[in-house]
């Protein structure tokens, strides 16, 4: 979580790699008139940080065998989505609501609710309240008529003034707009579930490329806070994501660009010590940056980069990732800046290509950008100046020297005899 004390942390982490050892996943299933709609078999880790006395505490709290459909769970009728609510414990629940464009469904809203006056889950708890966290930010999406699967561990961070939570989903197999009882038996994998591929992309000779968008993308400014409020990473940037799909209209290989465009796009995100993530998502395309901090050296750079799309066109949802990137570096407390264009090669796949981008992750001060240490291509276009001035001057000096020396013999040739 964020801002916890070392001791928290290491016994959060130590906690809930029991609980993924121990837990299984528990069923639910929300029926209208007979009628399933919503099935779901879920293991779940709720990792909460609350206020105490003393400053804050973490538990880590999985989803019980006791937990049940919820009364808020329905099919979506008289133009509501369908939901599923889970309640447990005394008083908490969590809440996943679904969408479709009658091609993929995805959970649009993910909400978990905590009564923090539990004393036997929330020990020494400060506060009394009932307290609601959401993010519509997910990853859980799949196609209409398949089950998504997910055996990895993947985490959402949500957050509110007065508790920080991330909710691990793991080994969880879940439809929605089903046409029967049964799960499908087509499957809609995570991706997490699907292997990383880090080599440098390369065009392949069986791929046609989309038309790109002819204009730059729009600048967006996308921050992330920490748990007593205050912004601990800041991102200014245009992004342009460059995809290699299989095209179901075209039924052969495209590489889809796409310009993300920030009055549509959600962030969020988590703040560690010594790593930062931000999580961007656009309607069907979830796009996260994960920075690491070196405690030795100071210095920062952009590891991960994560994808996943299922844009209309695609066969299948495109998942990809690389988790060992050494992008944008720069030093703690300092930001990193490249106004010039520059493309990120992150699978064979994807590449993300970036437009006017500053970008801070670590100590962030006074919500304002700290001294900006600019990338290779903005130094070189300052310096193609400087040379081509540097070489103009020395060819106005040559002239003007071998103007003074023709001068000079010029003179002597009419010297008196």
């Amino acid at each position: 979580m964020r801002q916890n004390p070392r001791g928290h942390a290491l016994s959060a982490a130590a906690a809930l790699l029991g609980f993924l050892a121990m837990a299984h996943a528990v069923s639910f299933e929300v029926n209208d008139q007979n009628s399933t709609c919503i099935k779901a078999e879920l293991s779940v880790n709720f990792s909460i940080t609350y206020p105490t006395a003393n400053g804050t505490n973490t538990v880590i709290v999985p989803l019980p065998d006791s937990a049940a459909v919820g009364n808020g769970s329905s099919c979506g009728n008289s133009g509501l989505s369908p939901q599923l609510q889970v309640s447990f414990g005394e008083g908490h629940s969590l809440g996943l609501v679904f969408s479709s464009d009658g091609h993929i469904y995805q959970v649009a809203n993910l909400s978990v609710t905590y009564n923090l006056s539990d004393n036997q889950t929330f020990p020494q708890s400060s506060s009394k309240d009932i307290l609601t966290l959401a993010t519509n930010t997910s990853g859980i999406s799949a196609q209409i008529n398949t089950t998504y699967r997910c055996l990895s561990s993947t985490s959402v961070h949500l957050g509110g003034p007065k508790v920080q939570s991330s909710v691990a989903f793991f080994n969880i197999r879940l439809e929605a707009y089903m046409p029967s009882s049964n799960l499908s038996t087509n499957e809609s994998v995570c991706p997490a579930d699907l292997p990383v591929s880090t080599i440098a992309p390369t065009q392949s000779p069986t791929t046609t490329p989309a038309p790109s968008p002819s204009q730059i993308p729009d600048q967006g400014y996308y921050n992330v806070t920490n748990l007593n409020g205050t912004v601990c990473l800041m991102a200014s940037m245009g992004l342009q994501l460059s995809v290699t799909y299989f095209s179901k209209s075209q039924n052969k290989t495209l590489q889809g660009i796409m310009n993300l465009q920030p009055n549509r796009t959600s962030f969020s995100g988590s703040c560690e010590s010594t790593t930062a993530t931000l999580v961007l998502t656009e309607d069907l395309t979830n796009l996260s940056f994960t920075f690491e901090l070196n405690s030795t050296t100071h210095r920062y750079h952009l590891s991960v980069l994560n994808l996943s799309a299922s844009w209309l066109d695609m066969t299948v949802p495109v998942a990809v990732s690389n988790s060992t990137l050494n992008y944008l570096q720069a030093t703690n407390g300092s930001s990193y800046m490249c106004k010039s264009e520059q493309i990120l090669y992150v699978t064979n796949s994807f590449s993300l290509k970036t437009f006017g981008l500053q970008v801070q992750p670590f100590g962030v001060n006074g919500n304002k950008f700290g001294k900006a240490e600019e990338c290779q291509q903005d130094k070189d276009s300052m310096l193609i100046p400087i040379i081509v001035g540097a070489a103009l001057a020395g060819l106005v000096l040559i002239v003007l020297i071998a103007y003074l020396i023709g001068r000079k013999r010029s003179h002597a040739g009419y010297q008196t005899i």
